[in-house]
């Protein structure tokens, strides 16, 4: 028998295609599917174009929790349309104000063993409980609703060795944030992280979803820990226990990277703006005065989390000039903190309790003041990423986020015991959860007419890849843009995520203002624009917007140093080509505004062969690579991955 580790048998039990050397793409078979609502209005219409009667995967659902301010009619019109799209194709329905998608799944369909393919780029929080559970764009969650494979490149594997136990004032985050401190947002590229070793016992299964969730953030494909017995006591409380499956790492497996951590040593640590990987110990930037706090999120979401928040800012006020606020994670972790009367203690000291969801995350609200601080137990602190254009978002434990939101300033959680005689929370599991499914809908095989309101919009057509290009550079950028750069988040675009003429105006917003109009005015002189960018291009959100939309404008190709995976895979689904500087000083030559030419290219994609861009009017030649399948070459050869199921 082969010996294996978990992330190896995960992927060996569900290979439909392609051998599992890395850097070879496999297709994988998909159990289950989660979407939501702000990138499942546009899966809804490709599943429409597809022409697809009902979906295949044993568990899909479709989740409301992005887009739930209703300051107008687009939110709920959304809201009525996936709901009736869900009865159209066969998902669960999970009401607004149910919860965070990765926080619901995992109390009521979360299974050990299994795959899990999300339209959000935080769905590997479900490896947590020993899933393979992978984010991605829409159009790859569309396909495996259908039933087809999903592609991926077969990533390595990195062991991360836990040792010993957390000390007071330390939790979970801070162990994933440890992480990004040593790897930073790119660090976990190719890779899936597998945690394992003695430590494991002493973190519960909520533990290890903050842990998984995060890992998002240090560019991996997915986090996998094992099914072990705190899994199997998790799923007893969710009654759910017949679901459980031991899954380990066999003896003596091994890993393609090593890495250890001893969590007896670790510390309070924070993520300073704007970029989860600038992580420091919280006492370096102790002091400094704060505006705002928010605990709850996917990445802080279990139900120790609120209550170690509440039993610290028992008995005591928060200060006048902070607003502290509490989004609850779903509606069962509500009720039980209820139950166990840790939410009176938040109300008494001044916080403010918002509905189950993403809220502050996304954007959605809670947008911190001008040139304030805002701490966070969030998984993401992108530059505007808030709804302030000029935001300073820290990111943290909610120990840390309790003990600022006591004092004001960013404050080391252990400085409580002296500061005010607070000593540790002790959190003990209880013995059973009460369980809340009133707001998930199932599935009932009656067909079903699609609602659609105003704001709802067709897909827009695209032709196929041309074979000659003579466009300009209409935006070059530096490293580690984000996909809320490309595409912006926010109360005021959300919205419009089904709109795609609408939406497309917020293109590149968040970099340069003006790039909506230079678009338009381009399309008079030329057919179509290139971007350019450094390193780790399109990092963040899963949302196909950031491809969907510049495709829209007129975007053919971009250039890049390198790309996060995600964005990468979206760029080919919408048929752009991904190109990569073959010589990263290249960059460097050249400028927004010039005009590059590239000839023969469809038959460069066909045959895999080199691509020279020739700068016009200056006769210098970039060589540029691209690294994609014989599937991913047809696909944007064809205009998208639309046009190929269309025609295939």
């Amino acid at each position: 028998m082969k010996i294996q580790n978990v992330s190896q048998k995960l992927i060996s039990s569900h290979l439909i295609s392609g051998e599992m050397k890395p850097g070879n793409e496999i297709g994988l078979k998909i159990d289950q599917v989660l979407l939501q609502d702000a990138t499942g209005t546009l899966i809804m219409l490709e599943l429409e174009a597809f022409n697809l009667n009902k979906i295949k995967p044993e568990i899909a659902v479709q989740y409301v929790d992005h887009n739930l301010l209703q300051t107008d009619y687009k939110n709920m019109d959304d809201h009525i349309f996936l709901q009736s799209a869900a009865a159209r194709f066969g998902y669960w329905f999970s009401r607004s104000g149910n919860g965070i998608s990765h926080v619901v799944h995992m109390e009521r369909f979360g299974m050990p063993g299994k795959t899990l393919l999300g339209s959000d780029s935080h769905t590997p929080a479900g490896g947590g409980i020993g899933m393979l559970a992978i984010g991605t764009g829409g159009l790859d969650v569309a396909l495996a609703s259908a039933g087809e494979p999903y592609f991926v490149k077969m990533p390595k594997v990195m062991g991360i060795k836990l040792t010993g136990n957390l000390p007071d004032w330390v939790s979970a985050k801070d162990i994933v944030l440890e992480m990004l401190r040593r790897y930073d947002v790119t660090g976990g590229r190719g890779y899936i992280l597998e945690y394992y070793g003695p430590g494991l016992k002493y973190l519960s299964a909520w533990d290890r979803h903050v842990i998984a969730n995060m890992g998002t953030e240090l560019g991996a494909t997915t986090s996998v820990f094992p099914s072990d017995e705190n899994i199997l006591e998790f799923l007893r409380k969710e009654e759910r226990e017949d679901q459980w499956i031991k899954l380990e790492a066999d003896e003596g497996a091994s890993y393609d990277h090593y890495e250890e951590i001893n969590l007896s040593e670790l510390e309070p640590l924070i993520a300073l703006p704007s970029s989860p990987g600038k992580v420091v110990p919280v006492k370096e930037v102790s002091g400094l005065k704060v505006g705002q706090v928010i605990i709850g999120s996917s990445a802080n979401p279990g139900l120790r989390d609120f209550w170690i928040a509440s039993q610290i800012v028992k008995g005591k006020g928060i200060p006048s000039h902070l607003s502290f606020d509490v989004n609850p994670s779903s509606r069962q972790v509500l009720e039980n903190l209820m139950g166990m009367h840790a939410l009176g203690p938040l109300i008494a000291s001044g916080a403010r309790l918002h509905q189950s969801g993403c809220m502050g995350c996304i954007g959605m609200g809670q947008a911190p003041a001008t040139n304030t601080i805002s701490v966070r137990t969030m998984p993401r602190n992108f530059p505007g990423r808030s709804g302030t254009l000029d935001d300073k978002v820290y990111l943290c434990s909610p120990e840390t986020a309790a003990a600022t939101a006591l004092t004001g300033k960013i404050t080391d959680p252990r400085e409580l015991e002296s500061l005010m005689n607070i000593t540790y929370p002790k959190w003990e599991e209880p013995a059973q959860n009460k369980i809340n499914k009133h707001m998930l809908i199932a599935p009932d095989g009656e067909p079903t007419e699609l609602i659609k309101g105003p704001n709802i919009k067709a897909l827009p057509e695209f032709e196929e890849l041309s074979d000659e290009l003579e466009i300009p550079i209409l935006l070059k950028m530096k490293d580690n843009i984000s996909t809320d750069g490309i595409l912006k988040a926010g109360s005021d675009v959300l919205p419009l995520r089904s709109n795609i003429p609408a939406i497309s105006k917020y293109t590149y917003y968040a970099i340069d203002q003006s790039f909506y109009d230079r678009a338009i005015q381009n399309q008079k002189n030329y057919k179509g624009f290139c971007i350019i960018a450094g390193e780790n291009y399109a990092q963040g959100s899963s949302r196909e917007h950031a491809a969907l939309s510049p495709k829209y404008l007129g975007q053919k190709f971009a250039i890049a140093k390198s790309y996060a995976r995600i964005g990468w895979q979206n760029l080919i689904n919408f048929g752009i080509v991904p190109f990569e500087f073959k010589n990263a000083a290249d960059w460097d030559k050249l400028e927004q505004g010039d005009i590059l030419q590239i000839k023969d290219l469809r038959s460069a994609i066909k045959n895999s062969d080199s691509v020279i861009a020739t700068l016009v009017g200056k006769d210098i030649g970039i060589p540029l690579t691209f690294n994609i399948s014989e599937r991913q070459a047809e696909i944007i050869l064809k205009g998208g991955v639309i046009n190929y199921v269309k025609q295939k």
